[in-house]
């Protein structure tokens, strides 16, 4: 068997910019698998980070970027990655992807940590145990906006027209000022906590051209509002969200066709990656009526100190009334109190 030397991401730009370029060949790294998630995993939040990398012959051959989330609350956890959809080890060699899982388990024993998470986008024929609570939605884009606009699913479609005539503009820029104004408010009105401000200026600040914000305006008030994340020919609306008055008007459905069409003709764009929803969600529901393909996502654990499965999910029972209480608070103390619980919720 190869030997490979287990190693952990410091603050040293040049091993940064090292498992950046291994992230960016691998056929598998993702968006997710970038560095940068150390930063803005530290600076935003304040977790500990254990960025594990395989060597051989002193060339990285995989990378696992791991963070340990603590909290009374909601548990003890390692996990790759929170606050991504995918995560888990990148690697074209799956002795590689053994080691390096290996490591993570003995990492969370180590650790002491509930269980370990490791968020798949593929199945993995290993020892640990796999949920598939979750699928990812995507499509190839099409040449232009109307080729886009006829892969759509026949009602959507017209949900799509709809909004063409209902004077709206949208904006793409660095303002993710306005669009966490508009995310926190959405989020709120489906009782979850919102993350920091300080949160997207940092994702910004760290991914820059590859993070932008789409703002929809109807008479110059802004309606809806998406930060989207762009890598490997690929764009991934991540933090969207819409005002009250979104509804009627079908913003939201404006911004993910115009985000598309943005995608594809300024951006080079082939794939839209509309992400992660729970199976029979509001936002499952949402995704498949645009005729998009869903994939089933693979998120596997070891489980440490806990003796079941996590269930963080909204529809936990026992959350049903915290989900009320939330939906009811005003918007300023949700965004003042949100922060110290979702940081435990990525």
């Amino acid at each position: 068997m190869s030997h490979f030397v287990v190693k952990t991401l410091n603050s040293d730009q040049t091993l940064h910019q090292a498992w950046d370029h291994f992230v960016d060949q691998c056929a598998n790294g993702h968006f997710f698998h970038l560095s940068g998630w150390k930063t803005v995993i530290e600076q935003a939040y304040n977790h500990q980070c254990h960025f594990l990398y395989a060597e051989q012959d002193g060339n990285i051959v995989g990378v696992l970027p791991l963070v340990h989330q603590k909290s009374r609350l909601f548990g003890n956890a390692l996990i790759s990655t929170p606050f991504c959809v995918y995560g888990g080890v990148a690697s074209d060699n799956p002795e590689v992807m053994d080691f390096l899982e290996q490591q993570a388990i003995e990492l969370a024993e180590r650790l002491q940590v509930d269980y370990l998470e490791l968020r798949y986008p593929f199945a993995r024929n290993n020892s640990l145990e796999t949920r598939s609570q979750h699928v990812t939605f995507g499509c190839e884009l099409g040449t232009d906006g109307d080729a886009i606009l006829a892969a759509v699913k026949k009602k959507q479609r017209a949900v799509i027209r709809h909004s063409l005539n209902n004077d709206l503009a949208y904006t793409i820029n660095d303002d993710v000022a306005l669009s966490y104004q508009i995310y926190s408010e959405s989020v709120r009105n489906l009782g979850t906590p919102v993350f920091p401000k300080q949160y997207f200026q940092i994702l910004k600040k760290v991914f820059q051209d590859r993070c932008e914000v789409l703002t929809v305006h109807h008479q110059d008030n802004p309606v809806s509002s998406v930060l989207s994340f762009y890598y490997k020919g690929q764009v991934l609306p991540y933090y969207g969200g819409g005002t009250p008055e979104a509804r009627n008007l079908k913003s939201n459905d404006f911004m993910y066709y115009q985000l598309m069409c943005h995608a594809r003709v300024e951006k080079a764009c082939s794939y839209y990656d509309f992400g992660r929803s729970k199976i029979d969600s509001g936002a499952y529901n949402y995704k498949k009526h645009w005729g998009m393909d869903a994939k089933p996502l693979f998120y596997q654990y070891h489980l440490v100190k806990a003796q079941s499965l996590p269930n963080l999910s909204p529809n936990n029972p026992k959350y049903k009334l915290f989900i009320s209480l939330w939906q009811k608070l005003p918007i300023g103390l949700s965004r003042l109190i949100g922060p110290f619980l979702s940081k435990y919720l990525g």
